[in-house]
């Protein structure tokens, strides 16, 4: 009983974040690596981070992020090789050298990124500083080659008029040629990662401008699409139909929301369903088992009044693991248009 109580102090001094960190570190380069392929570039730097500073780990800590990630994982513990060495094998293994250099300097030696990937494992509104004083078509070429969230966020950080004009310059953009990509490395002062390929590059596009959109704060969102229907309706509504929305959720088959709700927590579900109709309601409820589907009414039922602005980013925090799930091919995403998401 005292072991355990022991266990549970050191549990609770130890971040989440830190508890990732020492888990990857004891699960072995390739294991680890397996794990990070299936993080985004945030959540890679992140922890990344975290582990370059792991110090003074004690056993104990070690042992109570064991018992509460995989029980096993002590056979398989990579804490006695060097840190350097082990970050830099495993960041390589799980992302290819490219992408892995440039995040490899930031977080052991804080170096310089180079190329437009370099792009996505910086914050956006850092992003937004770079391109800010660039031309419409420049900054529209950035958006278009960065994460459709990462993209929002910069959009979001940009003046009113410059983002209508670059989202309308985005949703134009078909493919640019490998010499426009080595010009615009120059222009940002650093030197493109990637070799020109011998064609075109796809990039842009109203897909790409719908996924963009997704991700904006619901105010913001708004705004920009009045503004672009006001420029051209035609345009408009052709994002508009590619766009995928909470509502939308009630398209997906049964087992995909099974999936889903496996990764969602309760107190999100919560305040995202506060602001959803009915038929979506029944849609989840329906694919709970009787017990779950029960105590999510009675929360429901007694949760307070929640404010918008709350239940849209509960709601959009859903529709980003959708869309996760989804990339991977766990579930299958339809929006009010034919095409899949």
């Amino acid at each position: 009983m005292q072991m355990a109580e022991d266990l549970a102090s050191v549990q609770s001094s130890v971040s989440r974040l830190d508890a990732a960190a020492i888990l990857l570190m004891s699960l072995g380069e390739a294991d680890a690596a397996q794990i990070l392929k299936h993080m985004g570039p945030k959540e890679v730097h992140r922890v990344g981070s975290s582990m370059a500073n792991l110090t003074n780990i004690t056993q104990d800590q070690v042992e109570s992020v064991m018992l509460e990630f995989l029980e096993e994982v002590g056979r398989q513990t990579g804490m006695g090789i060097g840190s350097d060495d082990y970050i830099k094998n495993m960041l390589n293994e799980a992302l290819g050298e490219d992408k892995a250099s440039s995040l490899i300097d930031r977080i052991l030696v804080g170096g310089n990124t180079s190329g437009l990937d370099s792009l996505k494992w910086m914050e956006g509104r850092a992003v937004a500083e770079v391109i800010r004083y660039e031309h419409p078509q420049i900054q529209a070429i950035v958006v278009s080659y960065l994460e459709s969230d990462q993209a929002a966020e910069v959009l979001g950080i940009l003046d009113e008029k410059v983002r209508l004009d670059v989202m309308m310059r985005v949703a134009s953009l078909d493919s640019i040629q490998p010499q426009a990509l080595q010009e615009l490395n120059l222009i940002l002062e650093k030197q493109f990662s990637g070799a020109a390929s011998a064609s075109a590059s796809k990039i842009g596009g109203v897909k790409c401008a719908a996924d963009i959109m997704n991700f904006m704060d619901t105010a913001i969102e708004g705004d920009l699409m009045d503004n672009i229907r006001e420029i051209d309706a035609d345009l408009g509504n052709e994002i508009e139909e590619l766009m995928f929305v909470f509502d939308n959720l009630k398209e997906v088959d049964d087992r995909g929301i099974q999936t889903l709700l496996r990764e969602v927590s309760s107190e999100v579900l919560i305040v995202a369903l506060k602001g959803a109709d009915i038929d979506l309601q029944e849609k989840i409820f329906t694919n709970m088992s009787k017990r779950a589907s029960e105590l999510l009414r009675d929360d429901l039922e007694a949760k307070g009044p929640v404010k918008v602005s709350e239940v849209e980013a509960a709601q959009k925090d859903i529709l980003t693991i959708a869309r996760r799930l989804s990339d991977s091919g766990e579930i299958i995403l339809g929006g009010s248009g034919e095409e899949m998401i």
